[in-house]
């Protein structure tokens, strides 16, 4: 894969081949460098699941906090947590979103895995 560069300065984002590319080492995303050397979060080793709505159209999503573990680590158990929910959901900062109402199926499975689990929110 080479690097192109744009008369404005930009970078390539996407291909056909591999889908996003990461804007700072030019990897597909899957493959990116850049995001497994940031620091992993320090957790107080109780894996909290909230509830939001907000800013989401009313629908449901369960957010899973308290996870310190790798980016790599982090989407592999999403997408495990996906697939025992049926759903859909995604990784963004730290935390692992999974849509719909699931919160007693993610406690369950997360218990499983060893994880210290709470309930958080309402």
């Amino acid at each position: 894969m080479h690097k192109a560069n744009f008369k404005n300065g930009s970078t390539l984002v996407y291909t056909t081949d591999s889908g996003r590319l990461c804007p700072a080492c030019n990897r597909p995303i899957i493959n990116c460098i850049c995001k497994q050397q940031k620091p992993i979060a320090k957790s107080d080793g109780i894996v909290r699941i909230s509830r939001e709505t907000k800013g989401r159209g009313g629908k449901h999503v369960n957010v899973i906090s308290g996870l310190s573990l790798a980016p790599a680590e982090l989407d592999k158990l999403c997408t495990q947590l996906k697939k025992r929910c049926g759903t859909g959901g995604t990784c963004k900062d730290g935390t692992i979103e999974i849509q719909g109402e699931h919160r007693d199926t993610l406690v369950t499975e997360l218990s499983k895995l060893g994880y210290t689990v709470k309930k958080a929110g309402g």
